[in-house]
């Protein structure tokens, strides 16, 4: 009996620790930013910036202003699109090869689809190797 009890408060107070999680997620979540915006992208390849681009767009996500100037493509998911080329490289999965997003050297926790962008922001694109 006490045992149920007290796997009842412990389930409680786990359900309510991920809802407030999810809330404060949901909060802090960047909003897209309407209307034309210029962004820096850096697609880096073994530890040197192979080419910087300046990206003028009216995309409110990554992945649209990625996709104007032809510079990624990749797979469909159900998460999004799993970028898989960018600038013309291709990963090697033989290697373990993957590309890695980042926002002024931050991990980005978004696809290139969820990604919001404004003005001025600047992104890597940083071919890894090993998962």
């Amino acid at each position: 009996m006490k045992q149920t009890k007290l796997f009842r408060r412990i389930s409680l107070v786990f359900a309510v620790l991920i809802a407030a999680m999810v809330l404060c997620t949901a909060c802090t979540q960047a909003e897209p930013q309407a209307g034309t915006k210029t962004i820096t992208v850096a697609i880096i390849v073994d530890g040197t910036d192979t080419v910087t681009k300046s990206i003028t767009t009216d995309s409110e996500y990554l992945r649209g202003a990625l996709e104007e100037e032809d510079l990624i493509a990749g797979e469909e998911s159900q998460y999004g699109l799993f970028v898989k080329t960018v600038n013309g490289i291709t990963v090697d999965n033989a290697k373990q090869q993957w590309w890695c997003f980042t926002k002024s050297g931050e991990d980005l926790f978004t696809g290139v689809d969820d990604t919001p962008i404004a003005d001025g922001d600047k992104f890597e694109i940083t071919l890894k190797t090993g998962y």
